[in-house]
């Protein structure tokens, strides 16, 4: 006997959760859930409403993608999760009896006119063929084998990305085939508000391309990556008894790595949430920003706008790591050069990396190699993320790969302050004094003033 819910819902009801909790009794196999809402188009927008299913004791997953259409001008949703294969997006595995809950997220809901909406849940105790519900969680690898085939040296990839277990139109082996092509060291599966899909990516990790898990907790009013993670992430805000600096925290806590994405997207009602909008973290507690969106750096992203933010943020005293992340859901058309993180790591591991961006040791480029570094007056070497002593310095860039016309800068406390036409390698060195720069970093821009390539801060003591 199916379990019928239906509603209405105004614009009133937008960035809310709408709970519908049934139960579930012993010997239950499989769950069916259908969702049925009007798609109210206003201005070539539509309603978004998605699904977050949750079992007795954790998340089973949830499907953050636009609905499907259906007949009358209705959008839905259908979801199934059995023991052995589920939807995208959705946890498969046993069906724990006792009280299970559908909560509707409204990303967005028009105010052209009402949304009704129709839900229903059927409960199976039949066992079917399910090889076309979906992937089958493999057994997932140990983090502790993987492949550490080089020791301490430069490696390259994505900490951003998607699949059609959220709203990407691909599906996990075609990222790692793309990563391939792009010659990564990692990359890392950040779908949104789910893990469903990171036993899957861990098992596919192989002695020349690392798979590193994550998601991205896609708030109402910013998204935030929770790297190194494989559990569930509670992205909710509740007002004053649920804050993000509380996530950020419980994100570290838990050992893995918070970045504030993409804060100065395009945000409502064009990509919901996707602007950081959270006063109470302007950055607040947040340690790492991504600066670099989307792919290229002139992306729908506002990348330029992101970076001048950054600065200012760097000014007023937050030690803060820049990060890149292509945000990718497909594959990108010929020719374009996204942005990579190019980590200096003591290892090829999720553990060794995550620490090195932590520590603020990478830069981030679309093909260049652009390090940045001071020598100490004992000889010690210091590289991007490292703090100098107060002083007169020495800092000195190394590049190579450049592209034609392309032209260096270097940025004293967020100001361009020198420019410099380079070769396609090349070394600079600059002096600063003493009081001269709390931060510098550089930057290579090309003929069309984009980045192409741009290192973490080293900061100066003071």
């Amino acid at each position: 006997m199916p379990i019928n819910f239906a509603g209405v819902l105004t614009a009133a009801n937008a960035k809310t959760h709408i709970v519908h909790a049934f139960t579930v009794e012993e010997g239950v196999t499989g769950i069916a859930i259908h969702f049925r809402y009007q798609a109210n188009d206003e201005d070539g927008l539509i309603n978004m409403l998605t699904l977050s299913v949750f079992d007795p004791q954790d998340c089973r997953g949830a499907g953050h993608r636009e609905g499907q259409p259906h007949a009358d001008g209705l959008l839905g949703h259908d979801v199934v999760i059995r023991g052995a294969a589920a939807t995208p997006g959705y946890r498969a595995g046993a069906i724990q009896p006792g009280p299970w809950r559908v909560v509707i997220d409204t990303h967005r809901i028009n105010g052209i006119a009402p949304c009704d909406y129709w839900l229903d849940v059927e409960l199976s105790t039949v066992v079917v063929g399910e090889a076309a519900l979906g992937f089958a969680d493999p057994a997932p690898t140990s983090r502790e084998e993987e492949a550490q085939t080089s020791g301490a040296r430069w490696y390259r990839g994505d900490l951003h990305a998607h699949t059609i277990h959220s709203d990407g139109d691909w599906d996990v082996p075609d990222l790692l085939t793309a990563a391939r092509q792009f010659g990564l060291d990692f990359v890392t599966l950040t779908d949104h508000n789910t893990v469903a899909p990171l036993a899957q990516m861990d098992a596919a990790t192989t002695p020349t391309l690392l798979t590193l898990g994550g998601l991205e907790l896609t708030t109402f009013y910013g998204h935030a990556l929770a790297l190194g993670l494989r559990n569930w992430v509670d992205w909710r805000i509740n007002g004053s008894e649920r804050t993000m600096p509380q996530i950020a925290d419980e994100v570290r806590a838990a050992g893995g790595l918070f970045v504030m994405a993409h804060p100065k997207s395009i945000g409502d009602p064009v990509c919901t949430g996707c602007r950081w909008m959270y006063l109470d973290m302007m950055p607040g507690n947040a340690g790492v920003v991504e600066i670099w969106n989307g792919g290229p750096w002139d992306s729908d992203s506002n990348n330029e706008a992101a970076l001048a933010l950054y600065y200012e943020w760097l000014n007023v005293g937050h030690r803060l790591v820049a990060t890149a992340g292509t945000d990718v859901h497909g594959w990108f058309p010929a020719g374009v050069r996204p942005g990579f993180n190019v980590v200096y790591a003591t290892a090829r591991s999720e553990a060794a990396l995550l620490q090195a961006i932590r520590a603020g040791h990478l830069f981030l480029s679309s093909g260049p190699h652009l390090e940045l570094t001071v020598t100490r007056e004992d000889g010690e070497v210091a590289i991007m993320g490292d703090t100098v002593p107060a002083g007169s310095s020495d800092i000195t860039a190394t590049w190579s790969a450049a592209g034609e016309g392309e032209q260096l800068y270097l940025v004293l406390n967020g100001q361009r302050s020198a420019r410099l036409p380079v070769a396609a390698s090349g070394t600079q060195t600059w002096t600063l004094g003493a009081d001269e720069a709390r931060w510098c970093l550089v930057e290579l821009r090309d003929r069309q003033n984009r980045v192409s390539a741009i290192t973490n801060p080293i900061f100066f003591a003071a």
